[in-house]
């Protein structure tokens, strides 16, 4: 599946896209769906994991090995909302599939405000549990906490 976007295919269909990227493990065709501004940020995150990412080039390092820990095989129960400004979503969603490294199940859910400018991700906030990268095998942002 291609990175590719269009600037007129609407913020809930990108999102949708990028899911599939990530089932996909084509992690560079993710990161071509980013703006070359884009900013991810991590509002819960845990002392020792990154809370901004600025720029692509600083989310694909972050999502690089992403494959190699976590090995995703769903993601149930998506929800997508309209805002009043159309370029912004609210998902609701949750991710399945299992912690490679000690083969445990793994099942997430998060929340995310995502905005999209020029057919591309331009700002994406993600509201996941920080209890989860306790579990043994979730360091992939190489942030040394668990």
């Amino acid at each position: 599946m291609s990175g590719k976007t269009c600037a007129h295919s609407s913020p809930a269909d990108l999102y949708r896209r990028s899911l599939h990227l990530l089932l996909d493990k084509d992690i560079p065709g993710w990161i071509g769906l980013w703006a070359a501004d884009g900013v991810m940020e991590f509002p819960f995150a845990p002392p020792g994991w990154p809370q901004r990412l600025e720029g692509r080039d600083a989310i694909a390092g972050y999502m690089r090995d992403y494959p190699d820990h976590i090995d995703l095989h769903g993601f149930p129960d998506v929800r997508i909302h309209q805002t009043t400004a159309p370029e912004t979503i609210v998902v609701e969603m949750r991710g399945v599939g299992r912690v490679v490294e000690s083969g445990a199940p793994f099942d997430m859910t998060y929340i995310a405000v995502v905005c999209v400018r020029d057919g591309r991700f331009a700002s994406y906030r993600d509201y996941w549990n920080p209890l989860a990268v306790q579990a043994p095998g979730l360091d992939f942002a190489g942030s040394g906490a668990r």
